[in-house]
Parts: C-alpha cells; structure tokens; sequence
C-alpha cells in the first residue's frame, strides 16, 4: 500500500509540474510616465512584447516638445551639437541676446557643470565618436519609423521627400561644402548638390539669387502631433492605457527595485516603469538616486496657413539658423537654441526672428491671420547621446530620455532598445554608450 500512495503522489507530482510548464506566463506591466512622442513609442514596443502598458502625462498626449517641432526625421543630422565650433557661438551668444543659440548664465551650480562637460566635449574626436553613435540609432529609427508608419496605417502626413539645406551666399555654400564632404567620408550620408540658377526649378518657393543648396534624400518629415495622436489612438485600440493631467508625484522604493508610484490620480503599481519626461527628467535625479545631466534648450515654432507658394520640401537655412515645416494643412517656422532654464515666456520678438529670417529665401515667407507661437525644451545632454538604459540603483526603472534636438527622429529605436533592455535581449544596436551609467 506504502509503494502504490507514493507512486499516486508521483503522478500528481508530476502532473503538477505539467500543468505549471505549460500555462501561459503572466502578462508583465509597465508604466511609462511621459505622453511624447518617446513615451508613445516606448508603449508600442512594450505592448507589442505582450505587456500591460499605461502610459501617464501631466499635460495631454503629444504636448511639450512632441507638440510643435518641425517634424523631420533627419539621418542627416549626424553630427552631435558638440563640435569645434560649438564654444565659439556660445561665447558670442552672452553679448548678444538675439543670437540663434544663446546662453544665459544663471546661478546654478548644475548649469555649470554641464556646460563644463558640454565644452569638454568640443573637439573633433569626440564628435566622431558621438556621431557614429548616431548614426547607428539614427538609422535604426527610419527603418523602424517605415515599418510602423505602414503596418499601423499612421495618419501623420509622412512624407519622403527629403530635408533641403539652403544657403544665401557663396560663403555659406562654401562652409556647408565641408560640412558636406564630412558626413559622406565618415558617415556615409550622401547628398546632392544643387546650383543657384536650379534652385526655383526644384522647388518654386524659393527666391532667385540664392547661392545653392545641398538635398538630403534619405529624410522624412511629419506633422508630430498629428503622429502623436494617430498613434496613441491606434494603441489605445490595442489596450494600451493613457491617463492625461495625471501627474507624478512621488516614487516609492525598497531593495533597489521600485515598488509604486504616487500620482495625481493615486497610488499605481507595475513591474517596469520606464520614464521619458524629457527635459523635467532632471528633476527626478533625486527619486532615482542617479544623475541625469540634462539642460533643457528652449526652442520656438510659430504656426499658420500654407502660403499661396508654399514649399515642396522641408527646409533648413544654416545661416539663419531657421527650419521651414510644408504641412498639407498648414506651414510652420522654428528655431532657436536658448540655455535660460526651464522659462515659460515667448517673447515676441523672437516669434518675429522667426519670420524675419525665412524672408531671405522665401517668395513668401509666411501669412497674415491666425499665428500659433510655440515654445518647448528640449532635453540637452552634455555629450549629444540619448539616455536609454536601466537606472543604475533601481533593477526596474529605465530611462527614455536626453534626445536632445532629434527626440522626434529617435522615438522608434529608443521605444525598440528600451523593451529589449527590460525583456533582457541582445539589443539590436550597440546600446552602451546611451546608458545612464556612463555620467
């Protein structure tokens, strides 16, 4: 009788065992706290991996820097804002408050640091190393924006028709020229040339007497909050949650894990929690117990109807510093770099530095009526690199965050690296110089 139990207590034993091996595992969750377009994108690939995902905003879905930038995504924009040239503009920029990149020294021990570490950086074999890098993650990110824009049927006006970089002197021809030869010997971004005397054939919108210009064909283009939108939509299809005005309030810890966060709307709880609030993510240095050296660098956007000649193509004008936006539903200027803090004025002077500047180059450079001025900060990192990786102290806390001027250009690869970093997958670019652990 003893033989026959233990053999019935075997059997059960192992069905037991049977049952557990083949039950499905239990689904993982996460919280992402930040609605941009990194938030968004961090969401889909977390979802796509089978995870419960909400996503919190203090604001609403796609508001702050995802809002009103002027929507390229640019391979082309290789080179991280920490070059040679860099310290020069900067120095300039303190006795001239006009200047496109300006710098308002504050008294802030942080600042300082930062720019001490921003200048270190300012030198050619630091940039070389930043932007293959980039280029990396760069590349990355169109393939993936292709594929998603796509399979997700996305309504975000994308376009494919290249980023134009358009220059009113001979000088400023010859100065991109190198700039040019530089990214198609290093980086392998190629471009074409166009003279003067082609420039109103390719694109009518443009004045005569220009110097030239140098097209980008690899880049894209889309209207970011209607990206925001549409794609936050089409998850919260597929039951992602967003909560809006929900704000983030305290973070609750124990054994290098985190355990909870409290909200404006209550205590939650998940088994990840990935934070990409842009800009404000220094403010939660503290919480995390890590620093996040970031800065934000104000830029501006004014918004209107298309004009009756309205350009083909998405431009840039490097001697003016100023971007051109052709929506199919309306046309936007931006620009400017401004180290001021986290300053919430648009002062209106700077609104019309914006049209001002476009008028060198345009038949029209903007329209009467109803203008949308915009600003937003962008979160600057002393070394150009994202921050994408696992908080050093916390075993389920990772940052999406740092992007500085191409959080738009990034959010597919970042939302892609993110989830291979929690899941504990190889990741499908060499990730390690985006992590938190590098300051």
């Amino acid at each position: 009788m003893d033989v026959v139990q233990k053999l019935v207590q075997q059997l059960v034993r192992w069905n037991q065992q049977r049952l557990t091996m083949n039950s499905p595992t239990p689904t993982e969750s996460a919280i992402v706290v930040g609605a941009g377009v990194i938030g968004i994108a961090s969401a889909h690939y977390l979802s796509n991996a089978g995870m419960q995902v909400t996503v919190i905003d203090r604001y609403r879905i796609g508001a702050g820097c995802s809002l009103g930038n002027c929507g390229y995504i640019s391979p082309s924009h290789v080179l991280p804002l920490t070059e040679p040239e860099a310290i020069g503009v900067a120095l300039k920029s303190l006795l001239n408050p006009n200047a496109p990149f300006r710098v308002k020294p504050r008294l802030s021990l942080h600042q300082w640091k930062w720019f001490w570490e921003f200048t270190r950086r300012c030198n050619r074999r630091q940039m070389l190393a930043a932007g293959k890098h980039l280029k990396a993650i760069l590349d990355s990110s169109m393939s993936e924006y292709r594929s998603i824009v796509a399979e997700q049927k996305l309504s975000c006006q994308w376009k494919e028709t290249g980023l134009l970089y358009v220059l009113q002197s001979t000088a400023g021809m010859r100065a991109f020229s190198h700039t040019e030869r530089f990214l198609a010997e290093h980086f392998g971004v190629s471009s074409e040339q166009i003279r003067g005397g082609e420039l109103t054939d390719f694109d009518t919108a443009l004045k005569p007497g220009l110097a030239g210009a140098y097209y980008f064909p690899g880049d894209a283009s889309v209207r970011p909050d209607l990206l925001c939108s549409s794609w936050s939509n089409q998850l919260k299809s597929r039951g992602v949650k967003f909560i809006e005005n929900c704000e983030l309030q305290n973070v609750s810890k124990t054994s290098g894990k985190i355990t909870g966060v409290q909200t404006s709307h209550g205590p939650m709880t998940a088994d990840h929690y990935v934070l990409a609030t842009g800009a404000k993510s220094v403010l939660l240095s503290k919480e995390l117990g890590c620093r996040i050296p970031i800065e934000p660098g104000k830029g501006y956007s004014v918004t209107m109807a298309r004009p009756n000649r309205c350009p083909q193509h998405p431009m840039l004008f490097p001697e003016h510093k100023v971007g051109v936006s052709p929506f199919d539903d309306g046309y936007r200027l931006g620009s400017m770099m401004e180290f001021v803090g986290f300053d919430e004025s648009i002062p209106e002077r700077r609104i019309e530095q914006l049209r001002r500047s476009a008028k060198p180059y345009l038949v029209e450079p903007y329209t009467p009526g109803k203008q949308e001025p915009w600003f937003g900060w962008r979160p600057m990192t002393w070394d150009s690199l994202p921050i994408i990786g696992q908080v050093p102290r916390l075993s389920n806390a990772f940052l999406a965050t740092g992007h500085n001027m191409l959080g738009l250009s990034l959010a597919t690869a970042t939302g892609k690296l993110i989830t291979e970093i929690i899941q504990g997958h190889p990741t499908h670019i060499d990730a390690t110089a985006f992590s938190p652990s590098r300051f």
